[in-house]
């Protein structure tokens, strides 16, 4: 939630800057405001948030927040489902305007003032002289009340209304309000917010030319969901002291359900807070999935069945085989020697996640710039890439590779000084010798600056370097293989080798080190239970074995067998999946009726065995009505007393 409000930050102050603007214009009756009443123009702000319309909720809460405590108590927030006409519309207005507050002075009794809105007609007059009544008494107050009325508020705060699903709207609702509203404009500081999720050309879609005439529309944009998804990721994954971390396949299930489902930052938050609670409940070890200093004083206190849980681990067992016969039955059966090597190898552990996050970026800051983008133009490509098998075997790394070679000057130097920077910047104690390396790469190509065989007009530069030229580039390469090589050339070689040797000494797959399991969520499946529906295959479940869900050890049965004890319609159900195309209700009836006469056993009454009794008749005519309305059957005109089955394969 803080890492959203941070990035709204800048949208939010844009916006209660326009609305001191043209608050401010009304109160001194400039000349521009005075203009503004005269064609009766409404101060609006078009607010873009994008598709990811489940987050909309949450930035207009924080919005509603950042006005109150800056501009004004009086908005509301209207939806196109509550306002199918002017009326229910202005019903709604009114309802949340008079239901506000004016902060008078929190030292006096009388810390409130609140206007009632029983029995008030809802009309724009009604509005207006409320308003009017309200503003009134807070001038009346002495002025020591006024100056504390101020600190927040102005004396004659602006109304905001905020349209948070213009789209959805009907065009005849907004048409009328807008023109209602411009008639009184000069008596009722109104100011529009429309929230748009697709483009600010709806408002010219919806509205006639004589009605958005009407308006003094400022667009207001906000970050994309896409970098507000990239902003989560960098803060949270790919932070080396968030020691929670998310495996290949689990990354990859929630960047794709973003991608290509909901679009949605406010799910994918969920999704990854699923994955931190499954790991801790499913998970024995992930007790020292904390900070180092705490994962090591909690290593020095396991009891013995922790200790054995941690020799279950798959890594530690490999880790186990590769070392000598004696550390591997002290490992195995001495506790203390097992915590001690615990501690040792979460403190590698913590080392290779500074270490990894450090060359992760700069390798991204070469890969970025790359045409086509082998691999990846986000960082978060990158990072699934390398959590799935070593990078360097595959053929999208050979290819950035060769397309860096052929870089030329001025963007290598760009992209050294951002890894310096990055290296420079990074808690890893290891890179010392890779920043003095990197500086004397820079102090090179300093000195070839002038030189004869500058390369400059030779190379492309990288922002021009489009997929179009990739063929042609890779010949170029080919031509010149047997050519003797310039001194920047040369150089140029040794800079991308010297990437390509940090690459395969720290960007190694987690799923290689010791005691990955403490840190990383790997459980895919787990999450595609919960998150991707299946709903026809629940259903199904449910009726086919109502214990999976009701944990009732009389609902257990056999597969095939049918309970006696389970609910009418998971009998039905279960009756229904023996039959054909059509089914016979008389004899899907008497089946029925004689699953559910074997709970009474042998002393059942002999009457009933000629004749279904009312209630039994009751229940099954109740189950078969649910099946229908689930979708399972429906009637029949082909035979009289026979209904069609709809479902096939057993879901």
């Amino acid at each position: 939630y803080q890492i959203q409000e941070d990035l709204n930050k800048q949208l939010f102050d844009n916006l209660v800057s326009f609305l001191r603007r043209s608050h401010s214009e009304f109160q001194e009756k400039t000349t521009e405001w005075t203009c503004r009443m005269k064609s009766k123009e409404i101060p609006t702000a078009a607010l873009v948030l994008g598709v990811n319309v489940t987050d909309h909720d949450l930035t207009f809460r924080s919005l509603s927040e950042v006005l109150q405590n800056n501009i004004t108590p009086y908005i509301a927030f209207l939806e196109a489902k509550d306002c199918p006409g002017v009326k229910k519309l202005m019903q709604k207005l009114m309802g949340q305007l008079m239901n506000c507050y004016v902060d008078v002075d929190s030292s006096e009794d009388e810390d409130y003032v609140q206007v009632s809105h029983n029995r008030i007609r809802c009309s724009m007059t009604s509005l207006i002289n409320w308003y009017e009544s309200v503003t009134k008494k807070t001038d009346s107050e002495t002025p020591s009340k006024k100056r504390t009325s101020s600190s927040r508020h102005w004396q004659s705060p602006p109304v905001v209304v905020v349209f948070k699903d213009m789209e959805s709207f009907s065009t005849k609702v907004l048409q009328d309000f807008i023109v209602i509203s411009s008639q009184h404009i000069h008596e009722l500081p109104l100011v529009l917010i429309f929230g748009i999720a697709t483009s600010p050309m709806i408002i010219h879609s919806l509205l006639p030319h004589s009605v958005s005439s009407l308006l003094c529309i400022e667009l207001f944009q906000s970050l994309s969901c896409k970098d507000h998804l990239s902003t989560i990721i960098d803060k949270l994954l790919l932070r080396a002291s968030f020691p929670f971390k998310l495996g290949e396949k689990v990354l990859q299930v929630l960047i794709n359900i973003f991608l290509y489902h909901d679009f949605s930052v406010q799910n994918f938050v969920k999704g990854f807070q699923l994955c931190i609670v499954e790991h801790f409940c499913s998970q024995p070890v992930s007790v020292l999935c904390c900070q180092l200093v705490d994962a090591k004083k909690r290593a020095d206190s396991l009891s013995h069945d922790q200790c054995e849980n941690i020799r279950k681990l798959p890594s530690f067992r490999r880790y186990v085989e590769s070392q000598v016969s004696e550390k591997q039955i002290a490992l195995l059966t001495e506790d203390t020697y097992l915590k001690e090597t615990t501690q040792k190898l979460l403190e590698d552990l913590h080392v290779y996640h500074e270490n990894y996050l450090s060359v992760l970026r700069c390798l991204h800051v070469f890969t970025s710039f790359l045409p086509k983008y082998p691999l990846g133009k986000q960082i978060r490509e990158l990072h699934c890439a390398c959590l799935e098998n070593q990078v360097w075997e595959t053929e999208e790394y050979e290819s950035s590779l060769q397309l860096a070679r052929m870089l030329n000057k001025s963007d290598l130097v760009t992209m050294l000084q951002q890894c310096v920077e990055i290296f420079v910047s990074s808690s890893g104690k290891e890179f010392d010798n890779t920043v003095e390396k990197l500086k004397e790469f820079l102090t090179q190509f300093q000195k070839l600056e002038g030189g004869l065989c500058s390369p400059e007009n030779n190379y492309l530069p990288c922002s021009f370097m489009h997929h179009f030229f990739l063929k042609t580039l890779l010949e170029l390469k080919e031509s010149r293989r047997y050519k003797k090589l310039t001194k920047f050339e040369m150089l140029r070689f040794d800079v991308v080798d010297y990437i390509d040797s940090l690459v395969r000494n720290y960007l190694v797959p987690a799923n290689h080190k010791t005691l990955h399991e403490i840190a990383y969520f790997n459980t895919a499946s787990v999450l595609r239970e919960h998150l991707n529906a299946a709903p026809r295959i629940a259903l199904h479940t449910a009726l086919n074995n109502p214990y999976r869900y009701l944990k009732n050890q009389e609902l257990k049965s056999d597969e095939g067998s049918i309970s006696n004890k389970a609910p009418d319609i998971c009998i039905v159900y279960k009756l229904h999946l023996e039959c054909g195309r059509l089914i016979n209700l008389v004899d899907w009836l008497e089946a029925f009726s004689t699953v559910v006469m074997a709970a009474e056993g042998p002393n059942a009454d002999a009457a009933s065995s000629d004749q279904v009794d009312d209630i039994i008749h009751a229940r099954f005519i109740r189950a078969v009505s649910e099946l229908e309305l689930l979708g399972f059957i429906k009637p029949s005109k082909q035979k009289t007393d026979h209904v069609a089955r709809l479902t096939w394969g057993g879901c």
